[in-house]
């Protein structure tokens, strides 16, 4: 019998979110819970989340800085379930538009793009895009590790975004879910190896949302 609340949970501290709103939402299911940039301490954990938000080439310098580009790219060595949410999801990816194009962790292959500024029926679309929307599950995503996760999505809840650029994997077999923006499918969750990411913040999407992160804390790796 393992105990998950003797699991070492870790949330990286990316300098740019509200973690605490985060750390909340995970001191429900386990008060394990540490905020860190220290390498040693992120390597050692049994599962961990790396949230962020704001500009993406930014936070790519932050991480760089704290030697932490590195730490996450061995966390898929050592096959730690890595929890991205919102940029941290975008983080993952080779390169972002953003602000020209910047340089990512190169985790997923793909790009991170501008929101469509038009719905397939050519009406403007306003962007950022904040509110809350249903997911559509991908019924082709296979995946075992991340199964019991994925089992806990309600197509039927709606959940929390607030972004201006979205996901863009090159395997489409890797979105998870999508959601409807304006006619157009837009990736909200993406899983490849020990990685899973949502665009929307679980943390404010209540019930369903806590959900999401509580089964992500009872992985067994």
């Amino acid at each position: 019998f393992w105990d998950l609340q003797m699991e070492k949970i870790v949330i990286i501290d990316t300098g740019s979110s509200n973690i605490l709103s985060l750390k909340r939402a995970v001191e429900i299911f386990n008060s394990n819970v540490n905020v860190t940039t220290d390498s040693q301490t992120i390597l050692s954990a049994n599962k961990i989340f790396f949230p962020g938000v704001g500009a993406f080439k930014k936070v790519m310098q932050t991480l760089e800085k704290r030697k932490l580009t590195e730490t996450l790219i061995k966390t898929k060595e050592k096959e730690i379930p890595l929890f991205g949410i919102c940029l941290g999801l975008q983080l993952f990816f080779n390169e972002s538009e953003e602000f020209g194009t910047s340089k990512g962790l190169g985790l997923i292959n793909g790009n991170v793009k501008m929101l469509p500024k038009d719905s397939k029926k050519q009406e403007k679309l306003k962007i950022p895009n904040i509110g809350w929307f249903k997911l559509n599950l991908n019924k082709k995503f296979k995946n075992k590790k991340f199964s019991k996760f994925i089992s806990s999505i309600d197509e039927n809840f709606f959940y929390y975004f607030v972004h201006s650029y979205f996901v863009n994997p090159i395997k489409k077999e890797n979105i998870v879910a999508t959601y409807n923006f304006g006619g157009h499918e837009i990736p909200a969750i993406v899983s490849k190896d020990n990685l899973i990411g949502c665009q929307f913040h679980p943390e404010k999407s209540g019930k369903k949302g806590l959900e999401l992160i509580s089964n992500f804390l009872k992985l067994t790796v």
